[in-house]
């Protein structure tokens, strides 16, 4: 996509952090913008301070865990603008613990908004793009923990970020060998100015953990906390919008928030050919 104005934008997640961003410059570009998320007075209030300046903003309280609010809110972005241009399935939550201390619904809360969410998205857009046969795209946002691991991190978090890579690069051979005009990239941010680390305000009462399951370890804690100061002084989520939006005009499928962390990357893939143990990096 080279244009912008008057196209429409369906972002996920987006009452908050780097959805908030991608937002606030959809509406700068001049789109027609539906907000998604699951937090309703965050998501009222995005959708008010973008409508100030007299923009064209929608919202659509969802669920991505769940196939049909996706579904719904597709409905509700065609009722309302009569296409969809550009999807970012951005929504996302985290827990930390260690691997064999992750609950079933931990398990299934992440795995539900992280992948599930980017499956129904795919599943649910791609064929209304296709239809429309105009220049569309795709961003699905990832994290670097979806390329890498290191200590302190999250299993449940992890395994559906790199899910989420390996959805995208299939999504974009599916696209290119059909020489179609919807193309997709996927995002890996770093520390990122966002409360992906209190995300357990937005768990469905459902996948909580029983009261006497909630434990957590002086190492857990410590990680949760470094996060929070990282994200806090990370990327301000404008910024990341102003890459990702870069990346949406020159169609590439990869794209780094923080390009410091390719060589973390690379000394990974370079470990993962000599079959050497990874290094124990902070991720």
């Amino acid at each position: 996509m080279k244009e912008f104005r008057n196209r429409v934008a369906v972002v996920t997640g987006a009452a908050s952090g780097i959805g908030r961003g991608i937002a606030r410059r959809c509406v700068q570009e001049g789109m027609k913008v539906v907000l998604a998320d699951i937090e309703e007075e965050a998501l009222c209030e995005t959708q008010q301070a973008l409508r100030v300046g007299g923009a064209s903003v929608i919202s659509v309280v969802t669920d991505v865990a769940k196939a049909a609010d996706v579904e719904a809110l597709a409905n509700q972005a065609l009722a309302e603008f009569g296409a969809v241009h550009l999807l970012v399935n951005n929504a996302g939550v985290g827990v930390v613990r260690n691997c064999w201390e992750h609950s079933l619904r931990d398990w299934q809360w992440v795995l539900g908004v992280n992948l599930w969410g980017v499956v129904y998205g795919v599943r649910t857009f791609v064929p209304i793009m296709l239809a429309q046969d105009v220049d569309c795209h795709v961003v699905n946002v990832s994290s670097i923990s979806g390329l890498i691991v290191g200590p302190g991190s999250s299993a449940s978090y992890n395994v559906s970020k790199h899910g989420v890579v390996s959805l995208s690069e299939t999504l974009y051979y599916d696209l290119a060998l059909r020489r179609s005009k919807v193309h997709v990239s996927v995002v890996f941010p770093y520390f990122v100015d966002t409360r992906i680390f209190d995300a357990d305000r937005n768990r469905p009462e459902a996948l909580r953990n029983d009261a006497g399951f909630e434990r957590t370890s002086p190492q857990d804690e410590a990680a949760i906390q470094a996060g929070r100061q990282a994200a806090r002084e990370g990327m301000l989520p404008d910024d990341a919008a102003d890459v990702i939006f870069r990346a949406i005009r020159d169609e590439r499928l990869y794209v780094f928030t923080h390009p410091e962390t390719k060589e973390l990357v690379r000394l990974c893939m370079e470990g993962l050919i000599a079959e050497e143990n990874p290094p124990l990096y902070d991720a």
